[in-house]
């Protein structure tokens, strides 16, 4: 099986080690992405709902680098620093989606890089 690295100007630069995302076999592994903004370098986080978006925009470039849509998406991780803010992440999180939602799990930790509010990442399906 062959390991593809797919990454896009679209999205923001790795702050570390990684890479944007990893095609392997018919399996896409998207690296968890934060609210930078691929453009300028700034985190866009003016309130949680922004800042769920600039996550989900960063993760659909890349898809759409892999050519896939987040109907590919299998499987999702939601890291985020405060679980009250889990019914906004989601509001925003679900309307990226046409129902055909991927299983997920969802984790409070105690803080993220950048220190933003949530990351989340991704496995897709060719």
């Amino acid at each position: 099986m062959d390991k593809i690295i797919i990454n896009t100007p679209d999205a923001p630069a790795p702050i570390g080690p990684y890479n944007q995302s990893v095609l392997a076999g018919n399996l896409l592994f998207i690296s968890g992405q934060i609210c930078i903004h691929a453009k300028t370098g700034e985190l866009i986080n003016g309130n949680i709902k922004e800042e769920t978006t600039q996550v989900m925009k960063n993760l659909q470039v890349i898809l759409h680098e892999a050519g896939m849509q987040f109907n590919r998406v299998v499987k999702t991780t939601i890291f985020l620093t405060d679980m009250k803010q889990f019914a906004e992440i989601n509001e925003v999180y679900g309307s990226f989606f046409n129902g055909d939602f991927p299983a997920r799990e969802t984790v409070e930790v105690s803080a993220l890089p950048k220190f933003v509010n949530v990351e989340i990442s991704m496995i897709a399906m060719k």
